[in-house]
């Protein structure tokens, strides 16, 4: 299966990072929060503590800066769904790595999560960004395919499918970030198999 080639997670909050580290952590934190166009430089750099003209160091330009963070983020997401996924499990099996996956990662690095989802197809992400999306989720795409030929799932188009699947995913975390719903396992377990009773023929 796919997996992007970028930029690395940071490192563990243990050891010190680096002034480049600490400029991509305070960009993901600010552009999360207030958004690209609500985000400025100076901004990024007194939450890093360096100077803004620090920043112009390692990074040519605020679009320059986030996008690094995307690739950096979204690459993250590709592994934490894909790394040893069980692709000689059944389908039902399959949907169940994808659908715990994200819900984990969203779990796991919910500003990530939040930054993704709030940034993805935005016009200032470089034409490598904006691939990674499509490449990323070119494996579901694929998964719909073949369950759709095989009257696994219902014969939708397989970009339907996969909308669906993941605006549940997005809905049920963005839900638990605003304290609409606490997600236990049995809410995930249970919302797991809506969706899939949602999809399957």
């Amino acid at each position: 299966m796919f997996i992007p080639e970028v930029d690395t997670v940071p490192a563990a909050a243990s050891e010190k990072p680096d002034r480049r580290e600490s400029i991509l952590e305070a960009a993901l934190e600010l552009f999360a929060e207030r958004g690209f166009h609500g985000t400025a430089v100076p901004a990024v750099a007194e939450v890093a503590h360096v100077g803004a003209g620090t920043i112009y160091r390692y990074f040519a330009s605020k679009e320059d800066l986030v996008n690094v963070v995307y690739k950096r983020w979204k690459g993250a997401l590709a592994h934490a769904i894909v790394t040893d996924f069980p692709l000689h499990a059944t389908a039902r099996e399959q949907f169940h790595a994808f659908f715990s996956r994200a819900i984990d990662f969203a779990t796991e690095h919910p500003r990530a999560f939040k930054f993704l989802e709030l940034h993805h197809h935005a016009p200032y992400l470089d034409a490598r960004s904006r691939a990674l999306e499509s490449e990323i989720f070119a494996p579901a795409v694929a998964f719909f395919e073949t369950t759709r030929e095989k009257q696994i799932t219902k014969d939708m188009p397989s970009e339907v499918l996969m909308a669906l699947v993941w605006g549940a995913i997005v809905g049920l975390v963005k839900g638990a970030w605003e304290k609409r719903l606490r997600l236990t396992k049995d809410v995930i377990a249970h919302a797991e198999s809506c969706c899939w009773e949602a999809i399957r023929a």
